[in-house]
């Protein structure tokens, strides 16, 4: 009956009029029409072509009719559906035809969003599962994950703790409701995939392997997902662009995934599959590379809350999962991330890049590195010269305090088997082919053998990101803007962890040394010292250890240096010693304390020649006389080959041969008032006098008095106090005389003066008030 009221359209292959189907409704309301795959049917009938179901323009005429009619009636429903993007329509027709049925459905249509989350939960488990008989069971596997989310709130997203997550987890089972968060909220973004056929087909074969494995999980999580299989993989890949075929063979899932080596190498990781499970995880959140969050906001990634979400069950560690996905991030070749966020790529990471780079660099190009950041760290110390992996030819043998670094290749080791100490000795008995005079003028400073092999790595990993940075720059590394940020902040990342690591290595200072007894000398012994790496620097720390062990002194006792003398200098009479030669010997010999500078030896002498307990001094010595001896009065000695060094003994004795000589000479000096000696011959003149004379005017008195002076610098000091006692000093008495002395000193070096005495004289002639005095060529 109801045919008949259409059957002269059905025949003639028009569509009804709104006056046929109005009559039709309202006599089987209330009643649902069902039109599934319209587009698919409409766009086959060809333009100009009328067919047995009419034509392209006589179907969508009916759908509009049909629309109009529904509408007045209120008891029947049209439901229908509709492709949801052109690409699915098909062809050019197919367009057509969906544009007209969507504005046609349009006008009077009541929008059905296609199928949610939560739908989806019951479609896919009515569809895949039988019924769970045991109610209680399922719900106690829900209540264990639960409880894991509740006992570790900050490594899971905040909405596992709201009690609507144990319904969702409840309605889900046995399936994981990350599972289709993943599948609705990512994947349903790529166009060709289905949110209901492409979700069942999916998991239909998720489902299949994993209980053809015997897989015994609580839950299907996204950790769960059987990649190795290859119908799982290839339906997942289909859905993605080319490329992601080895991205799962060489990092995801399978027998010779890196994942699978990494859980091999660790049995804690291996024994739950961790490293798997992560990747597994990260590729359903970020494979599609939408990435939301719960929040809804578009971040490329998924966040390692989300992380852990799907691959942590109860009875499980969730630090091994966080573990797990450190070292994945460190290892696999498609992996990158941002902060708490992890996405693979068809692309290989910059690490994997960088990686790859680092096998380039060898010994000539990383030495160089950590020599110019050792040559840096070291400036502003307390040497003379710091000699960075320098050979032993290349290294003065002078009287400079120096600081051999070695490099990391002779490092320290406690365990003995010490390259630094072989290394050492080479450069301190030779320099070249030479042998090596002043050997107490060196210390070492060694790597760690532990730290040696991290630097060299470090120093790689720096010139690999700096090639890729400076390729960036270049243009010939096409990269997009996250990843040129990234190779950017990875190269400062690591310039900053080797300034740390320049520090923490080179913690070594090795110091050699002597022990002398009964006149015997041991063999070279060393002694290292452990520098303090959270130091400002390593100069400070390495003067902190010289200066608390007293490997190098700065300022030294006048009663060291008498006791060094005793027994070392003064064995024969007369008991003296040249000043130059102890210096020298204290440079060369490992059993004498090592002093910072001459300058350290020289004001050590000065401070005692102010006491006669100590020594004396002597500036030479000429037919057995000391000339400008000095002994219990402050003096600088000038340090030449001829400057002496007297024992106490020995200076007295010699000052009371002086003291008798002063005393006879000044037996012989003429005073004022006193008469004149007699003339050779006992003749004595006597000068006339004005009245014998017969003169009545007075002499005329002279007003200006003069005198120059030219002394030999060896003796200079005693001749100066004779001139001072016997002519200035009468001068000096009278109170209407102003007496003006001039001192002028003339001095000529063939060879010129070195900087160290043009040093020492300047400020002494600055501490002494000279009005002048500088060098000149």
């Amino acid at each position: 009956d109801a045919y008949a009221q259409i059957a002269d359209a059905d025949s003639s292959g028009t569509a009804p009029g709104k006056e046929v189907l109005l009559p039709l409704l309202q006599s089987y309301a209330p009643c649902v029409i069902l039109m599934d795959e319209v587009v698919a049917y409409i766009r086959q009938f060809e333009e100009s072509k009328h067919l047995t179901g009419g034509s392209f323009d006589s179907n969508l005429s009916f759908v509009q009719n049909l629309t109009e009619a529904l509408k007045l009636v209120p008891t029947a429903v049209l439901l229908a559906s509709l492709p949801e993007s052109q690409k699915e329509a098909g062809s050019q027709r197919g367009v057509m035809a969906l544009e007209a049925l969507a504005h046609c459905f349009g006008r009077v249509h009541a929008l059905w969003k296609p199928v949610g989350a939560e739908e989806a939960f019951e479609i896919v488990r009515r569809r895949l599962f039988a019924p769970a008989h045991d109610k209680d069971a399922a719900k106690a596997a829900c209540r264990a994950y639960l409880d894991l989310y509740a006992g570790n709130k900050d490594e899971f997203p905040i909405e596992t703790q709201d009690a609507r997550y144990a319904g969702r987890m409840e309605q889900a089972y046995p399936i994981h409701p990350e599972v289709f968060d993943r599948l609705y909220e990512d994947w349903s973004t790529l166009d060709n995939f289905q949110r209901t056929r492409g979700v069942l087909k999916l998991m239909a074969k998720v489902i299949y392997r994993l209980w053809k494995d015997g897989n015994n999980d609580p839950l299907l999580m996204p950790g769960s997902l059987p990649l190795y299989d290859a119908d799982v993989r290839n339906e997942m890949v289909y859905y993605l662009p080319n490329g992601w075929d080895p991205v799962i063979e060489r990092d995801i899932d399978g027998d010779r995934a890196e994942t699978a080596a990494l859980e091999l190498q660790d049995t804690r990781l291996g024994s739950v599959q961790t490293c798997r499970r992560v990747a597994r995880a990260i590729f359903l959140g970020s494979a599609p590379g939408s990435g939301l969050l719960s929040s809804g906001v578009g971040i490329r990634g998924i966040e390692q809350q989300r992380i852990m979400l799907g691959t942590a069950m109860p009875g499980q560690q969730v630090g091994l999962f966080c573990d797990a996905l450190r070292r994945i991030t460190h290892s696999l070749h498609y992996i990158n991330s941002a902060g708490s966020h992890f996405w693979f790529d068809t692309r290989p990471n910059l690490r994997r890049e960088m990686e790859e780079r680092k096998r380039r660099y060898q010994r000539d190009a990383i030495f160089p590195v950590i020599r110019g950041k050792l040559q840096e760290a070291m400036r502003g110390s307390l040497f003379g010269g710091v000699h960075v992996f320098t050979p032993s030819q290349d290294i003065p043998d002078d009287e400079n305090l120096r600081m051999v670094i070695l490099d990391p290749a002779q490092a320290y080791s406690r365990n003995g088997n010490n390259m630094a100490y072989r290394a050492a000795l080479d450069v301190l008995k030779k320099r070249g082919e030479q042998p090596r005079v002043n050997q107490n003028r060196l210390l070492f400073l060694a790597p760690d053998y532990d730290g040696a092999s991290r630097l060299l790595d470090q120093v790689s990993t720096v010139l690999a990101w700096k090639s890729i940075d400076e390729d960036i720059k270049d243009m010939r590394l096409n990269l997009d803007q996250y990843q040129a940020k990234q190779a950017r902040q990875s190269h400062a990342t690591a310039q900053a962890a080797l300034e740390r690591m320049i520090s923490e290595v080179y913690k070594w200072l090795i110091s050699p040394m002597q022990t002398a007894s009964s006149g015997k000398v041991s063999d070279i012994e060393w002694e290292p010292f452990q520098l303090n790496t959270a130091a400002q620097s390593i100069p400070r720390a390495m003067e902190q250890i010289l200066r608390d062990n007293e490997l190098v002194i700065d300022q030294w006792s006048p009663i060291h240096l008498r006791s060094l003398l005793q027994q070392w200098f003064w064995k024969a009479e007369p008991q003296e010693i040249p000043a130059r030669e102890v210096w020298r010997q204290m440079c060369c010999q490992l059993y004498m304390p090592r002093l910072k500078s001459e300058g350290v030896f020289t004001a050590t002498i000065q401070a005692g020649s102010t006491s006669c307990d100590f020594f004396g001094i002597a500036q030479g010595k000429e037919d057995k006389r000391y000339l400008g001896f000095s002994f219990g009065v402050a003096a600088m000695p000038f340090m030449d080959g001829s400057a002496l060094l007297l024992s106490p003994e020995a200076a007295s004795a010699w000052q009371a041969v002086l003291e008798e000589e002063r005393r006879k000479r000044e037996e012989t000096i003429i005073r004022p008032g006193q008469p004149e000696p007699p003339m050779p011959g006992g003749t004595h003149v006597v000068p006339p006098s004005p009245s014998a004379t017969g003169a009545t005017t007075a002499p005329k008195l002279q007003k200006r008095f003069y005198a120059s002076l030219d002394m030999e610098p060896h003796g200079a000091k005693m001749h100066f106090g004779d001139v001072v006692d016997n002519i200035i000093q009468h001068l000096a008495e009278r109170s209407d005389t102003r007496v003006i002395i001039n001192i002028e000193i003339q001095a000529e070096s063939a060879n010129g003066f070195q900087e160290d005495i043009q040093r020492v004289l300047k400020e002494n002639a600055n501490t002494l008030k000279f009005r002048s005095a500088a060098f000149e060529e």
